[in-house]
């Protein structure tokens, strides 16, 4: 499990030191991708394949469907840290995100989420208000 908020810096490399905390449930490998809301998602290789395993149930003749596959799988990248644990972010992705120098690492739960720290505060400012009802309400219905 993932957890957290971290702020570490993309160096000139386009490269992320991740948190020594995240490096263990990487260590049999990672998967990068465009994320929703215009942040990337780290997932552990296991964790995307079961993911990847759900979006295949779905129905190739549904057009949204075909559409969140293509995106998802064309932004996917099999990474690995290197020995300082850093991760590369490949240039497409980086531009997607909008990261600069400034990033916010975030954990959440089975994968991890890397945001440029403007558009995750300016997300967690609308989201908190939406978080605070929910929690008013008993939270959310979930399957």
């Amino acid at each position: 499990m993932f957890l957290g908020t971290h702020f570490p810096k993309l160096d000139a490399k386009g490269r992320i030191i991740l948190p020594a905390r995240f490096r263990d449930g990487l260590a049999e490998g990672l998967v990068l991708t465009k994320g929703q809301d215009r942040c990337l998602v780290l997932w552990p290789r296991a964790e995307f394949d079961a993911y990847a395993e759900g979006l295949r149930a779905t129905p190739i003749a549904n057009s949204r469907a075909r559409a969140l596959n293509r995106v998802f799988f064309s932004s996917a990248f099999d990474e690995s840290l290197d020995s300082q644990g850093r991760l590369t972010v490949p240039p497409v992705l980086r531009e997607y995100a909008g990261l600069d120098r400034e990033l916010t690492v975030v954990g959440a739960d089975t994968r991890i989420e890397i945001w440029s720290s403007q558009a995750w505060d300016a997300y967690l400012a609308s989201a908190e208000a939406e978080f605070a009802e929910l929690d008013e309400e008993g939270g959310v219905a979930l399957p």
